[in-house]
């Protein structure tokens, strides 16, 4: 693996929770604006930032943000809704597969058409197996996304066990961008019970307290993003509060 897979674990490893800021390139602004808001974010504590989420990304609109982030210092990392959100200026890119599709294409297409891409971008790839919980959802409408049970924190363990034993080394629980909730903190829990995953929680995390339940829980690394676009201020708040659970 390479060097932000390395920074991330090492982190982790010393016992520290990680905070992703994401960044939407789809939606309006300004680079002032987006400098200023990758500066706030990183002095608050941020370790990484996520760039992606929207159908309407174009890998022009990806590259400009990641250039932009990169100012900071800090990992940029693809979070890709399809291939059009890969850029050669990021570091990284989450390599996910949506373990809870009924499209094949989420499946296994989509890492197919993506690889050489990667490859020749240059990126390094994280080993993500990506669930997403909810079914009233963007990103379950589009990905076709089976809802889990939130009474069955079992049935994401095995989702979690399926994709360690096939090589996966991260595991992301998705709320989806504007839920009405996070994850329930049993799936976090569970997943690191009984498995080595690096576990991320993202969706619907709108205050220190829902951050600081989900560290408590298991999660070593939280994701914010539409809480950074309506109040910057409250996502320095939560950035503490999964610094200092």
């Amino acid at each position: 693996m390479g060097k932000v897979h390395e920074y991330i674990t090492g982190k982790v490893a010393r016992g520290e929770k990680l905070h992703f800021t994401l960044v939407d390139p789809d939606k309006p602004f300004t680079r002032e604006g987006l400098e200023k808001t990758a500066r706030l974010m990183a002095e608050a504590g941020t370790d990484a930032f996520l760039i992606g989420g929207s159908i309407g990304v174009t890998p022009e609109e990806a590259g400009e943000v990641a250039g932009i982030l990169k100012e900071t210092g800090l990992p940029v990392i693809v979070f890709p809704g399809n291939i059009n959100c890969l850029t050669p200026r990021a570091d990284a890119v989450l390599f996910m597969v949506l373990m809870n599709s009924n499209e094949p294409y989420y499946l296994m297409m989509a890492q197919v058409v993506a690889a050489p891409l990667v490859k020749k971008y240059g990126l390094e790839p994280l080993p993500t197996g990506y669930i997403v919980v909810y079914s009233d959802t963007a990103v379950s409408h589009m990905g076709k996304a089976q809802p889990i049970p939130v009474g069955k924190p079992e049935v994401v363990l095995a989702y979690a066990l399926a994709g360690e034993m096939m090589g996966f080394k991260y595991i992301y629980l998705e709320a989806g961008s504007g839920s009405q909730q996070p994850v329930p903190p049993s799936f976090p829990a569970i997943v690191k019970k009984y498995t080595s995953l690096i576990t991320i929680v993202g969706g619907g995390i709108r205050s220190p307290e829902q951050a600081r339940e989900m560290v408590r829980a298991g999660a070593d690394v939280i994701v914010t993003g539409t809480i950074v676009e309506k109040d910057p201020e409250l996502a320095v708040r939560i950035v503490k509060a999964v610094k200092s659970p």
